[in-house]
């Protein structure tokens, strides 16, 4: 028995020095990988791009549309486009389309543009409008823009209205079907699995609780949404008509009587919206290369003669990038994502990360003024409150701010725009949210349930602090909550001051309520409606400066992020699988983002200013 229990051990340990062996050789293999990547890189010419005559400039408009981009992590990008991504990059500029679009329509090269939205992520309204905008001023210099897609969302066709022709695939369709905001709802569950939530908030409208404290949306929060909802679809509809020449009611006809001009079309989705006036032409994707090649030289190759959007981005100047060309700067800051405490990259706001990039401003002889774009829903009370402060050094050295809001501006993001020189918005951003709140779940239910107990002793009823385990003191409960009515009466004060509204009229347009941006510069929350150029000029002019550059201020990046980001799409191109579906795994990363965004909050009170909410 002994023989064969060794027999038995040894077999196992063989099993394991095989097994390390593989391990140690594959991570060394990829070490090796790497080491060779990085130094080819040194000693690798990049060709020079050229860009023909006649050619189409192919924007694709891949992933998300930022106002900063995130720093490329090859895992992560790895990652993106197993889920559902595939293009790289997962974020594309705002800007970065803007430059674009403005170079070409001066570019004697460029006959022509064709919009590709295919793997377009989210977008703001007001992002759209911007970037149609400059697909305005590209036509009036006579030449086309071409939008051709298999199927277009209504976000993508919006964009797409901006463009002289559009054409769609005769398999398929235009998605037109209003805005709502729907979210699940965990109360029963938390019940089932005997979770206490103790929550603390001031203002009925403050609603990003609602989800763990009920089963349906409130009233009041139905209420205020329906309002704001209906603003951004008039606009939204609005400018589909006017850009398609159709009358005033024809989208929300089109979509209340979809199923009966349906039939008439015995199914034909494209069909319909060729008849509705929805599209220019019904092409299939053979026909659309035809009908691209007649616009521009033919190419054996390529069929036609295209730019790609990434290659003729690497042939412009991006815009306040660079050497300032003036002494005096404009100092752009962008300030996207949730406000959280510390130092965090892109994509979040880092309360200290971004108090940082404010002083550098305050203590640069260069920068006369500074323009705070904001794209935000809040966060951390203490991180917006740190941020703030700094803003008030800035304001009180002699420099100007001036907020630009993008897509959202609200609640923590409304907290610290609220004393600027001046507000800009656009007439589709949301803001307001004026509202603290505080959650905490306790889980002493839950562990009682399963036989497990928890039991103690100290000197005072809040010896054992926050202890999840426990039910909550009452005594700690009163002061959560004392807080949290004290950071509300904070935020009216910021507002009051800044903004010069009455307290009696801060009664109507707090307690969590949001607006859209032309409401909102009608309650006073907002000065003016107009883009960041417009709150550039405007910086400039409370300033006292008319020769001036504007430039973007960024965070520093350290040695290995500057690596990291010079060599990860070669490091992708080397580890990319060829044939690893990972869709299982990407389903479960989108169901569970929301979770992911509270996960990572982190204010030491556990008290926040944020709106959750995101309409579609």
């Amino acid at each position: 028995m002994k023989g064969l229990f060794r027999s038995i051990f040894a077999v196992f340990r063989f099993l394991g020095k095989a097994l390390s062996v593989v391990r140690h050789t594959l991570l060394n293999l990829l070490l090796i990988v790497f080491v060779i990547i990085l130094v080819s890189s040194f000693f690798t010419t990049t060709k020079e791009l050229t860009i023909r005559e006649n050619s189409a400039l192919m924007l694709s408009i891949t992933g998300d549309i930022v106002e900063e981009k995130q720093l490329t992590d090859p895992i992560n990008e790895l990652l993106s486009e197993s889920i559902g991504i595939k293009d790289l990059p997962r974020e594309t500029l705002l800007q970065d389309i803007l430059d674009a679009i403005h170079a070409a329509s001066t570019d004697a090269r460029i006959k022509c543009l064709v919009l590709n939205l295919e793997n377009m992520g989210k977008a703001g309204i007001d992002q759209l409008q911007v970037i149609g905008k400059e697909l305005e001023v590209f036509k009036k210099s006579g030449k086309k823009v071409i939008a051709a897609e298999d199927f277009f969302t209504q976000k993508k066709y919006y964009l797409a209205t901006y463009a002289d022709t559009i054409i769609l695939n005769p398999m398929g369709a235009v998605d037109l079907h209003g805005f709502g905001v729907y979210s699940l709802y965990f109360k029963d569950i938390l019940d089932k699995f005997h979770v206490k939530y103790h929550v603390f908030r001031v203002g009925q409208f403050k609603s990003a609780v609602e989800p763990i404290i009920g089963n349906a949306m409130s009233p009041e929060a139905k209420s205020q949404n329906q309002q704001w909802l209906t603003s951004l679809w008039q606009s939204f509809s609005a400018d589909i008509c006017k850009h398609r020449s159709l009358p005033a009611d024809a989208i929300d006809d089109y979509i209340n009587t979809l199923s009966k001009k349906l039939a008439e079309t015995g199914g034909d989705t494209a069909l319909l919206a060729k008849n509705r006036g929805l599209v220019d032409e019904v092409k299939t994707r053979g026909e659309l290369r035809e009908y691209l090649t007649q616009m521009t030289a033919a190419d054996a190759t390529t069929d036609f003669r295209q730019a790609s959007f990434r290659d003729y981005l690497k042939t412009i100047n991006p815009s306040y990038e660079g050497v300032a060309k003036s002494p005096n700067k404009i100092g752009i800051i962008v300030a996207e994502g949730t406000i959280l405490n510390g130092d965090q990259p892109a994509g979040a706001i880092g309360g200290d990360s971004l108090a940082a990039l404010i002083r550098n401003a305050r203590t640069d002889n260069q920068v006369k003024a500074v323009v705070l774009r904001i794209d935000s829903g809040g966060g951390s009370v203490f991180a917006s409150e740190v941020i703030r402060q700094e803003l008030l050094a800035l304001k009180k050295s002699g420099k100007p701010y001036v907020i630009s809001m993008g897509t959202v501006a609200a609640s923590g993001g409304y907290w610290i725009a609220a004393e600027a020189d001046e507000i800009w918005a656009s007439a589709t951003t949301i803001t307001g949210s004026i509202g603290i709140f505080g959650a905490i779940p306790t889980f002493e239910d839950t562990l009682d349930n399963l036989g497990i107990h928890h039991d103690g002793t100290g000197t005072s009823p809040l010896a054992a602090g926050l202890n999840l385990t426990q039910p909550l003191p009452p005594l700690l409960a009163e002061t959560i909550q004392l807080s949290v009515e004290r950071g509300y009466r904070q935020f009216l004060s910021i507002i009051e001051s800044g903004r010069k509204i009455a307290p009696s009229a801060l009664d109507a347009i707090a307690e969590g309520r949001v607006f859209d941006g032309k409401k909102a510069q009608e309650l006073g929350l907002v000065d003016k409606l107009g883009t960041m150029q417009d709150a550039i000029i405007a910086a400039a002019r409370i300033a006292g400066v008319s020769d001036y550059s504007a430039q973007y201020l960024h965070k520093p990046l350290s040695i290995k992020n500057k690596l990291l980001q010079q060599f990860s799409l070669k490091i992708i191109a080397v580890l990319k699988p060829s044939h690893l579906s990972l869709e299982p795994l990407g389903r479960l990363y989108r169901f569970l983002a929301p979770l992911q965004q509270a996960l990572q909050f982190n204010d030491p009170k556990g008290i926040y200013a944020h709106c959750m909410v995101e309409y579609d």
